[in-house]
């Protein structure tokens, strides 16, 4: 497979998974508004904290009000991250690659993006709560129509792999930011954890993966510990971030033929790496060392991984005739 059709498919299911959590995001924020005590005030803030760009959008948009926050997440195209970037991102590494995605794909994506498209032209501000819910329903739906649409008409070969490579990395990225947030700076006061609004805010976060009703199976109860366990080590639940890495993991292997276990790229050692940590590791170590400092941790550790991935199989380097001395090697089935 080229590296040019590999990139696009991985960068393709990227950006719509993107688009999908930032959705997710904005949406159940929106909800909070019916549950939040009064006198409590909603929070915005957290949500660009998410992003990693909250210098850009103080820069370019000042006070994190409810308009200025969804505006620039959702519909702004000078911002490469919001919904209607990455949709709009999406349907060009579609484009390219037209000749190997289904017609269904193209179909699914180049809908995906209109949809928002004229959304965003439609935009008023007039009907918050009820224009946006209904609009970041539609994105997450979109996004769930587009992978079943991809498992069920696409070879399941090289570049399907690589599209559920893309996936599974950004979705475990942005469960550890979300989490991450909660945890370190959504409570106005630790004097706050505990109370209804800290039980409130983390069913928030179960909502926004979409794993309230799966840790009710888990867990009857609210406990932050528990919450956090099931994020990152439940084995079983797709969106916890354990899942994510050791799936992303299969698939990588599917792609090389290198049995799992062993290596023959840096991609496949840094990402075998982070599978075992997560395998070993329990949710009280991580508490004990500090659930923040494990989760930034972690994001560094998963961009090394793309990172690698990138180096592996999208660059233009030039191939060495002889790999290093000490580094297991394995020709790829490529």
């Amino acid at each position: 497979m080229l590296s040019r059709v590999a990139n696009s498919i991985y960068w393709l299911n990227r950006y719509i998974e993107r688009a999908e959590n930032v959705a997710r995001f904005i949406d159940v924020n929106l909800n909070l508004m019916l549950d939040l005590p009064s006198g409590v005030s909603q929070q915005w803030k957290p949500l660009v904290v998410t992003t990693g760009d909250l210098k850009l959008f103080e820069e370019r948009y000042g006070e994190a009000t409810a308009e200025n926050v969804i505006q620039f997440l959702t519909f702004d195209l000078d911002y490469p991250n919001s919904i209607l970037s990455c949709l709009r991102a999406a349907r060009e590494n579609a484009r390219s690659i037209r000749e190997i995605i289904s017609s269904e794909m193209w179909e699914e994506v180049n809908t995906f993006y209109h949809m928002v498209q004229e959304a965003a032209a439609n935009n008023g501000y007039h009907n918050v709560d009820n224009l946006f819910q209904q609009l970041f329903f539609h994105v997450k739906f979109a996004s769930h129509r587009f992978a079943g649409v991809m498992d069920a008409t696409m070879s399941h070969n090289e570049g399907w792999h690589f599209g559920q490579l893309g996936r599974l990395i950004e979705r475990a990225d942005k469960k550890a930011r979300i989490l991450d947030v909660k945890y370190y700076i959504l409570l106005p006061s630790a004097q706050l954890v505990g109370t209804p609004l800290d039980q409130i805010q983390w069913i928030a976060l179960l909502k926004s993966a979409s794993a309230y009703e799966m840790y009710r199976k888990y867990q009857h109860r609210i406990i932050p510990a528990r919450v956090a366990e099931f994020m990152i080590l439940n084995r079983e639940f797709p969106r916890s971030i354990s899942f994510c890495v050791q799936e992303a993991e299969r698939c990588l292997h599917k792609i090389t033929g290198t049995p799992v276990g062993t290596w023959c790229n840096g991609a496949e050692r840094s990402l075998g790496q982070l599978c075992a940590k997560l395998g070993y590791i329990t949710i009280e170590d991580i508490i004990d060392n500090g659930l923040h400092e494990f989760l930034d941790g972690f994001q560094k550790e998963l961009n090394a991984v793309d990172d690698q991935i990138s180096a592996t199989f999208f660059s233009l380097a030039p191939l060495v005739s002889e790999p290093p001395m000490n580094q297991q090697f394995q020709t790829l089935h490529w």
